[in-house]
């Protein structure tokens, strides 16, 4: 069995196994920001059937990040949703050639499709309204196909937040990591989402115990940063990729975190509705007819989602000036949402 394994040990022979084929390696770049792993483009030579280049994800080489992606399961999640989901749900992802997840140590690796010339887009910068309409639409591929299918149940490893006491550990998790968060992120907050962030943190457990609602495959992570987009040189119009925190939850969770964050507060003002109008129409196509005003208000309640993302995300992952400005823009642009959307008064 090919095995996972270090960037040095990304060799011809390995890549030859890996891909049943007779490989010469010509050349590694590092690519993205991942926070907790290292993405690799290597270029190949090769015969007909293999293609020019694949990225090969691995471990951060950061300690810290490395033990968060092992704790929290991350490595083992991603190769299991190639494995086990991937195929079963609609929304576009790259081909995996090969996954391994080392159970002793918690290390893996993936061999996936390259997508170039599609580019990765950019959570700092934010999107416009149409990158916006395309992703959401792409959303409806991924939550309609298993809506409610309760086989997701099989899939330990999918995340969850629905057993008895989950509120209470994320409200502890919340306590624990809101002083180092606001430490550094403070001074990029006004005064009303300063005052939203404090409110929020007593309703901590409300928020996940008052949950309901259909369940389905969820991304976890559905931002910018995790999205290639076609570019004037080619590539698919969308392509989701890291799939570390796959979960079984709540579809809306995957839309009001794209929107908080993805959008500049003025655009997501003047286009949230259409948009969701936009993914209701899509879900349609999947045979899942969704009401209109529980949308609305599902998508308020769940715009919290990426406020608990930037406050503990922001304090397991390895710090940079890239993480930093990422982390602020999503805290930033999250609380505004909740801000914007009353989202205290439906927490229930």
């Amino acid at each position: 069995m090919v095995r996972s394994v270090t960037p040095e040990q990304i060799t011809s022979d390995w890549l030859s196994s890996v891909l049943d084929a007779d490989v010469a390696e010509c050349g590694t770049e590092r690519i993205g920001d991942g926070l907790v792993g290292l993405n690799l483009r290597v270029a190949l030579r090769s015969g007909a059937g293999v293609p020019d280049s694949v990225v090969i994800k691995l471990p951060s080489p950061d300690e810290t990040s490395r033990a968060t992606g092992v704790a929290l399961r991350n490595y083992e999640r991603e190769v299991k949703f190639y494995e086990h989901i991937a195929s079963t749900v609609d929304i576009r992802v790259p081909h995996c050639h090969h996954g391994h997840w080392d159970e002793t140590t918690g290390d893996f690796v993936l061999v996936l499709d390259d997508m170039a010339p599609a580019e990765q887009g950019d959570q700092i910068a934010g999107c416009s309204v149409e990158i916006a309409r395309r992703a959401i639409i792409e959303l409806a591929r991924l939550h309609g196909p298993r809506w409610n299918d309760e086989t997701l149940f099989d899939h330990e490893f999918l995340t969850r937040r629905t057993a008895a006491g989950d509120g209470d550990q994320l409200a502890a998790l919340w306590a624990m990591f809101l002083p180092g968060f606001s430490a550094t992120y403070a001074s990029y907050l006004d005064d009303e989402s300063d005052q939203m962030l404090r409110a929020f943190g007593p309703r901590v457990a409300d928020w996940v115990e008052g949950a309901a609602g259909p369940l389905t495959v969820t991304h976890g992570d559905y931002r910018l940063d995790n999205l290639l987009f076609a570019t004037p040189a080619g590539g698919p119009p969308v392509t989701a990729v890291d799939w570390q925190t796959p979960g079984h939850g709540s579809p809306i969770n995957d839309v009001a975190y794209f929107c908080g964050a993805g959008l500049l507060p003025e655009d997501r003002r003047a286009a949230e509705r259409d948009l969701l109008d936009e993914y209701r129409r899509a879900l349609a196509g999947h045979g899942v007819d969704v009401d209109a005003e529980w949308l609305w208000t599902q998508y308020r309640r769940q715009a919290f989602g990426g406020v608990i993302m930037a406050v503990v995300a922001s304090q397991v992952v390895g710090g940079s000036d890239r993480s930093e400005a990422m982390f602020a823009a999503m805290a930033t642009r999250h609380l505004r949402h909740c801000v914007d959307l009353d989202s205290l008064d439906v927490i229930g």
